[in-house]
């Protein structure tokens, strides 16, 4: 397999843990794919979507994620902490992200639409206009994180401590406020 794929459709595969080191990837969709047992050391994919693919518990140290969209993907357990950290932007549609981590990374302006978060990491994590839309955000940890200009306005779940993260004109809904004063455990009646 040649190491610069281009506009390529990719079905149901299931990768080996080499089948896809020291390759780039561009403008290809993944469609039911397994990429959970893959080694992605030196990979790259530019412009690419994946649908219905499974990373959970994939290690993805050092990935390039540049224009990638993920819809309907299981990332069970991952850790983007070693991405590539100027390789990336995403966008994450109807995904699983329980128990992922995004320490100390940069996902400014990353879109979240209709994912599960459940206990993700975003400690020391810069969301500067992230939109978590319809989001779960149960046990997810926001500690010293920057959310100025994030929009949490339609999701739920969450408790976020305003003393110890950047909050400036983030948005939230009235039921949102709930999750802001949890330490102060003021109860809001509805």
């Amino acid at each position: 397999m040649e190491n610069y794929i281009i506009d390529q459709q990719i079905t149901g595969r299931i990768y080996n843990p080499e089948d896809i080191m020291y390759k780039d990837f561009e403008r290809c969709t993944f469609m039911q794919c397994d990429l959970s047992a893959c080694s992605f050391t030196g990979v790259a994919f530019i412009d690419c979507n994946f649908i219905s693919c499974n990373f959970s518990e994939a290690k993805i140290n050092y990935v390039g994620l540049r224009g990638a969209i993920f819809d309907n993907c299981n990332f069970t357990g991952v850790n983007f902490s070693m991405v590539d950290k100027l390789f990336f932007s995403v966008e994450f549609k109807n995904c699983r992200l329980d128990h992922t981590k995004f320490y100390t990374l940069a996902i400014k302006s990353t879109v979240f639409t209709d994912c599960s978060l459940i206990a993700v990491d975003f400690m020391n994590t810069d969301l500067t206009g992230v939109l978590f839309d319809n989001c779960n955000l149960h046990k997810a940890v926001f500690v010293d994180s920057i959310a100025n200009k994030a929009d949490f306005s339609t999701s739920y779940n969450f408790s976020i401590d305003p003393e110890r993260n950047k909050l400036r004109r983030a948005r939230f809904s009235q039921d949102g406020l709930k999750g802001l004063l949890e330490k102060y455990e003021i109860v809001v009646v509805d």
